[in-house]
């Protein structure tokens, strides 16, 4: 029976390093995660308020992928309601940028 316990952690041990963090994080095979696309925005997507103003420094997260700014952590609240109405606006930002100037 001991040597049957020995065998089972053994073979446990050995999977869990074979199954890297980064693997089961993402899905994939990669071990470092993608960069965040940056989030371009001037204000706080959720207040309106202008990024490192009177708040001081801005209240940073990644969420799916995407960089996000906020004013303070205060509006990650307002921002977890309705992540993809303020995701949308980050990304909008991001369209007008790469688009040439007339």
């Amino acid at each position: 029976m001991e040597t049957l316990k020995r065998i089972v952690g053994i073979f446990l041990a050995a999977a869990l390093v074979a199954v890297s963090p980064g693997a089961l994080a993402d899905g994939t095979n990669s071990v470092a995660p993608a960069k965040p696309k940056p989030d371009l925005l001037k204000t706080c997507p959720v207040s309106g308020d202008k990024l490192g103003g009177d708040m001081g420094k801005p209240y940073v997260f990644v969420y799916d992928g995407q960089e996000v700014k906020l004013c303070c952590p205060m509006c990650k609240k307002d921002f977890d309601k309705e992540p993809a109405k303020y995701i949308k606006l980050i990304r909008a930002a991001d369209k007008t940028k790469d688009k040439p100037q007339s």
